[in-house]
């Protein structure tokens, strides 16, 4: 066998020559080379033709477009038109195109750049004295360094220009107005976004860029009620330089040298002569601070403020301050805003018609205290009404904005994107709290129910909460009552008792679902509404260990209607507030009656969406107060549900009258007579 593959393998290679004449190798070499190089051609070809690109997107916005040096000249000619002044009227829904967002599952709008052009008229001069400043690079840079960014100018939801118009003074009004209609995708401004920081100029200082701008969106640092487009322009803070100059570590709130502190230099004359009436009646409370007249003026200098002589560093001198005056200037919005949110120094805001920053989606009231310029006279007195603990959380809420919202270029840019992010997709926009909230708080583990769907599923059931203070066998009856429910899931005693510890394990009822004990600091009523991690199912039943005469079978009719209306209180026993004409003030009624405005806590169930609006959203000032009288919870909560939701509670009514006959405990907070006195007060 291993001849006979010999002889034919032998055979073949004698004839092989014959029939197929062999290719010297370097004619083989240059054929396949050929050959790779036409593959490759038509591959490149087929990939242009059919990947998505345009003209526009080839210049993309990166680092070798931001050198205004190299960027292309672009002559305007005299007579290229110029856009309109700007439409007063402009809403979203009339003057933006939401379709060209289209959807994406993300819910996230895309944002083109236009390469960087340098503009000049016919004789060669640029429409900007500046070009393109640092801050105005830095925006652009965090644009495109964002998942909003696209180089793809077809998928663009919206359009930023290249042109820097965030400081007027800078520009030539009408040639920067040409440059912005020659724009290929310009379409009388829709859906464009100007950024303006220092708008108008002398003598007036209008209060919005005087540039014609079509419908472009402007985003904003000086807005007036008079000028402010709501819902479709954004207002911005003027960005400081001295944040990315100066770092001012973050300061415990507390009480601080000073009471208050202006440290602003160009204010008029006025308004100085009555911060200076201020200084004399209270002294040493309030230091009134200048511009340095005995240094030279230069960047040093305007890190410097002075008081009869003494220096001090700025904006360090801001952080020991627990309130700093920001008064309006030639122009509303301030720089000095933000040097005193980075100092934790709570804001004191007299500049009337002034659009505060972002204040689409922050809650200022929470960072600052907002006075009428008129009312300047009496700002000490007002500030000091003000509780010690509320303004320790002014003060750090004023530093948290800073830190999220007004710390960059980026921070800015970004926040100002989000915001109309979420016009274009309300469904999946932030929420009060993400915008307000500082992390800590965490939000994640809770949906609003304003979005839950139209019946939320029966599966999940309830979590009963349970206050309790030393009723031991009522509160073993409510238990075994309510564990009877088909829908309960969980129950949850909240034990306010800290000088009596609760029953031992095998002394309590043995029932069919989990059964935890939460043992608290404080006796407090707060503690009914604390969002505790406990707490797993979207509905919660809050019940008094008193509550004993409802079944379970109406227990569970209550929780049925809760889920067709989880944005409601439902309840059993309801209550009335009205507004007695003759007193002159609001009226709680507990009779019995057709009418009903409130239910009681003491049996309701509600979405635990509202503990952690309770806990960390409601003022604290109501807390307090309920704290301390040990009342009125219950009208707290509803009032709390009613402004969020705008909506009504819902009475169930069992089959009985709501009464507690056997409710003969005398240390019931019901039953002390200053109960229904001080239910009348807090109203």
């Amino acid at each position: 066998m291993v001849r006979l593959s010999m002889c034919a393998s032998g055979k073949y290679s004698s004839r092989g020559p014959a029939l197929i004449p062999r290719m010297k190798t370097k004619h083989r070499i240059y054929y396949i080379t050929l050959f790779s190089v036409v593959l490759l051609g038509l591959i490149a070809t087929g990939m242009f033709q059919f990947w998505p690109h345009s003209i526009e997107s080839t210049a993309d916005w990166g680092l070798d477009r931001r050198s205004v040096h190299d960027a292309p000249l672009v002559r305007l000619p005299i007579s290229n038109p110029i856009p309109e002044r700007g439409d007063l009227s402009c809403r979203m829904h009339t003057c933006f195109d939401v379709y060209r967002c289209g959807y994406n599952p993300k819910n996230r709008i895309k944002v083109y750049i236009y390469p960087l052009q340098r503009f000049v008229d016919e004789v060669g001069v640029p429409i900007s004295s500046t070009g393109l400043s640092r801050e105005y690079n830095d925006l652009l840079s965090a644009i495109s360094d964002s998942e909003f960014y696209t180089d793809d100018v077809t998928r663009a939801c919206l359009f930023v220009p290249s042109i820097d118009v965030l400081n007027q003074n800078s520009l030539r009004i009408r040639e920067t107005a040409q440059a912005l209609a020659m724009l290929p995708r310009w379409d009388k401004g829709m859906n464009h976004l100007l950024f303006n920081m220092l708008p108008g100029g002398p003598p007036d200082y209008n209060t919005a860029l005087d540039v014609p701008r079509d419908r472009a969106l402007l985003a904003g640092g000086g807005f007036s009620t008079w000028t402010y487009r709501q819902g479709y322009d954004i207002s911005i803070p003027v960005y400081s330089p001295l944040s990315a100059d100066v770092e001012l570590p973050e300061r415990q709130p507390g009480p601080r040298r000073y009471f208050i502190l202006s440290s602003q230099t160009a204010i008029h004359r006025e308004y100085r002569a009555e911060l200076e009436r201020l200084k004399e009646e209270n002294g040493e409370a309030l230091l009134l601070l200048d511009k340095c007249s005995n240094l030279s003026q230069g960047a040093a200098s305007a890190r410097k403020r002075c008081y009869k002589g003494q220096v001090f560093d700025y904006p360090q001198i801001l952080q020991e301050s627990s309130f700093c005056v920001v008064l309006r200037g030639a122009r509303l919005g301030q720089a000095t805003l933000s040097d005193v949110l980075q100092a934790g120094c709570v804001p004191v805001i007299l500049a009337d018609s002034y659009i505060l920053p972002f204040s689409e989606v922050l809650d200022w009231k929470r960072a600052s205290v907002v006075i009428p310029e008129e009312k300047l006279p009496e700002m000490y007195t007002i500030l000091k009404s003000i509780p010690h603990r509320q303004v320790e959380e002014m003060q750090r809420q004023a530093r948290w904005f800073w830190d999220a919202y007004f710390s960059s270029m980026k921070a800015i840019g970004m926040t100002t994107l989000q915001i109309i992010n979420d016009r274009i997709y309300p469904y999946a926009a932030r929420t009060y709290e993400q915008w307000n909230n500082p992390p800590l708080v965490k939000w994640s583990s809770v949906n609003s129910p304003l979005f839950l769907p139209l019946i939320p599923p029966r599966s999940p059931g309830f979590t009963a909460v349970v206050l309790t203070y030393d009723r031991i066998e009522s509160l073993f009856r409510v238990i075994t009552e309510i564990s009877k429910v088909p829908s309960l899931a969980k129950l949850l005693v909240v034990w306010n008792n800290q000088n009596k510890s609760p029953p031992e394990d095998s002394l309590w009822p043995k029932i069919a679902v989990p059964l935890k004990v939460v043992r608290t600091k404080e006796n407090k009523l707060s503690n009914r509404f604390f969002p505790y991690d406990e707490i797993e199912t979207e509905a919660v039943l809050a019940i008094d260990d008193d509550i004993i005469m409802l079944t379970s079978d109406e227990l569970q009719f209550g929780y049925e209607v809760w889920r067709e209306l989880p944005d409601r209180l439902v309840g059993y026993p309801g209550r009335l507030h009205l507004w007695d004409h003759e007193m002159g003030k609001w009226k709680y009624e507990s009779e019995w009656t057709n009418e009903v405005s409130m239910v009681l806590t003491g049996a309701a169930f509600y979405h635990k969406y509202f503990n952690y609006l309770y806990t960390y959203k409601m003022p604290g000032d109501i807390k307090n107060w309920v704290d301390a009288h040990m009342n009125c919870e219950d009208i707290a909560m509803n009032f709390l549900v009613a402004n969020i939701t705008g909506k009504a509670p819902i009475k169930v009514t069992p089959r009985k009258k709501f009464k507690c006959p056997e409710c003969t405990a005398i240390d019931g907070l019901s039953l002390d007579q200053t109960h229904m006195v001080e239910r009348y007060v807090l109203h």
